[in-house]
């Protein structure tokens, strides 16, 4: 299992057990050109190079993909961010 997966079926935990609204998909850094969702969650060490993109308005960068309390700190950062 890829950490994309990975990633998602954590993501996915989290916006069920939140009950947050969130729709995800997984996808890799060729996928990204075609994105057109609101938020991109990765890991940490790619959200830089997303970040220069400006057709990516929001980008999250998780640095431990098996911990759910820092992907709820930053789904519920993101938004704070869109609510304001």
């Amino acid at each position: 299992m890829g950490s994309s997966a990975m990633l998602k079926i954590k993501c996915d935990q989290v916006i069920n057990e939140e009950g947050y609204s969130i729709a995800t998909e997984a996808g890799n850094l060729d996928a990204i050109q075609d994105f057109d969702g609101d938020l991109v969650i990765t890991m940490s060490d790619l959200a830089e190079e997303l970040l220069a993109d400006a057709k990516i308005a929001h980008v999250a960068g998780i640095r431990n993909i098996v911990d759910k309390k820092e992907i709820k700190e930053q789904l519920e950062a993101f938004l704070e961010a869109v609510e304001a």
